[in-house]
């Protein structure tokens, strides 16, 4: 249907409710008492759409925007790229993907070489989950890789070789992979075992609504290891195409509106609704006080540029109704609407609560972080720093440089300045206190920082691979991006 309404699955907000209400009720007795750590990671959702930021009046997240009350909410929290698979191998790394080669999504999959951090917590003894999107695997959009093991770049390899690259071979011990209806998973909704007939792995069909099956399967991993510490990775394939919400979702925000605009929504609410439901879950077994919860986004909304408000059946090349204001840019360009996500951090227990924090902090953190609330010993191979010190004990963030390279573009950000490099060779510098907006470059009234923060990214880029800031010429594509945000055409 053109809306894609789910009318014949059950209201989400019943499912919810009747899955919340299953909780094996009795709080976990456990002898480890190490924190567990839950990442919920949206798709395309823009740093507006957090109702917290208070950047716009639709938008309602109100148990995102207790989640950020009860612990930080980070204003300035940025991804390493501004597309899903390259900002996905980043995260599950801790380590800047371009030291692996995995600059955009066709420079995939992840390398079988690279350590994930759900392979350093499952050896610390905690148990690992991944539900949703994972993207790291070959795919379609993987067509060097494809092209080397079967001639033809849009074949995937066998499955005895694709098979390596899914989560449940990259560290995970629980996984309920998919994105739409069909899952691939090693336990039940409820957390319960498979049948054994089943094998270690099955693949299943949910018919109803996505979101409410990611919901359901992330309650069902938390009961399944409350007496254990875990790591849950949750990641919502939303608000990204096709867009789709139940009528009792749609119903939550009425009026005129564009209907792009109404499903992301709508989606968003869903999402909003399951993270209230993990909170439900995790104070009824009494494990809500020690564990982190973290919500963020793969990369900014791809707005189009206008704003079109196609017909809900066009899935690709459209914005999915999510907004970025008051940032510029979009999905697919390293302005802060690219970059810059929705990022908020809560743990009752070391974090205090209604915490608002202005300096910039990167998904790569997260890696680190997760490493030392598990007792690891931190791998000088990450790239992020550990937040609990500051976040927990005061103490200073001490200034530091966070690089981007995507496409033909690159930047560097150091506190409130960022440089942005095309390959044309034209130079923006930004002081994003004053201009979080990106409307007035300031390179020709700081040459100094300019040349003292190029520097440092040609430093950091000649790390990467390939080695270098981006040489070639933009295609037509970038150009329409730069045009519309930057205001003149690249020469």
């Amino acid at each position: 249907m053109a809306n894609r309404v789910l009318k014949s699955s059950a209201s989400f907000i019943a499912c919810l409710a009747l899955f919340v209400a299953w909780s094996g009720s009795a709080e976990a007795e456990r002898i480890d008492d190490r924190p567990n750590i839950i990442w919920v990671f949206c798709d395309d959702m823009g740093w507006a759409d957090l109702g917290a930021n208070g950047s716009v009046d639709d938008a309602k997240t109100p148990h995102l925007d207790a989640l950020a009350a009860r612990g930080v909410r980070f204003t300035s929290g940025t991804i390493t790229a501004p597309q899903c698979s390259p900002s996905r191998a980043g995260l599950m790394t801790g380590r800047y993907q371009q030291r692996f080669g995995f600059g955009h999504i066709g420079l995939g999959p992840l390398p079988l070489s690279e350590t994930t951090i759900a392979d350093r917590l499952a050896e610390a003894g905690y148990a690992t989950g991944m539900i949703g999107k994972w993207h790291l695997e070959p795919n379609a959009a993987t067509p060097d890789f494809n092209r080397k093991r079967t001639g033809d770049p849009k074949r995937v390899p066998p499955s005895d070789e694709f098979l390596r690259y899914f989560p449940e071979q990259r560290g995970f011990t629980d996984v309920y992979k998919g994105e739409i209806q069909r899952y691939r998973r090693t336990y039940r909704l409820n957390g319960q075992d498979i049948p054994q007939d089943a094998g270690p792995i099955q693949t299943v069909d949910h018919p109803g609504y996505r979101l409410t099956t990611q919901t359901q399967a992330a309650l069902g991993f938390i009961t399944r290891h409350r007496e254990r510490p875990f790591f849950l990775y949750l990641a919502y394939f939303a608000p990204h195409v096709p867009l789709e919400a139940t009528p009792e979702l749609l119903m939550r925000f009425p009026g005129p509106m564009a209907e792009r605009r109404r499903h992301a929504l709508a989606m968003n609410a869903a999402m909003d609704d399951g993270v209230g439901a993990i909170v439900k879950r995790l104070e009824t077994l009494g494990l809500a006080d020690n564990t982190m919860i973290v919500f963020l986004s793969d990369n900014g909304a791809p707005i189009k540029i206008d704003k079109f408000d196609r017909t809900l059946e066009w899935k690709g090349g459209a914005w999915d109704g999510s907004i970025n204001d008051p940032l510029n840019g979009e999905k697919g360009t390293l302005l802060e609407g690219g970059i810059r996500v929705p990022f908020v951090l809560a743990w009752p227990k070391r974090i205090p609560a209604g915490q608002v924090a202005d300096a910039p902090v990167s998904s790569l953190d997260l890696a680190a972080t997760a490493v030392s609330m598990a007792g690891v010993e931190p791998a000088e191979s990450l790239d992020g720093i550990d937040l609990i010190p500051h976040l927990a004990d005061g103490e200073p963030m001490a200034e530091r440089d966070l690089f981007w390279r995507f496409w033909a573009q690159s930047a560097v950000r150091r506190g409130d300045w960022k440089l942005l490099v095309l390959s044309s060779g034209e130079r923006y510098l930004f002081n994003l206190a004053e201009d979080p907006g990106e409307k007035h470059n300031l390179a020709s009234d700081h040459p100094d920082r300019v040349e003292e923060l190029h520097r440092s990214l040609e430093s950091w880029a000649d790390e990467m691979i390939p080695a270098g800031l981006p040489s070639v010429g933009l295609n037509g594509q970038e150009d329409k991006f730069f045009e519309a945000f930057l205001g003149r055409p690249i020469q």
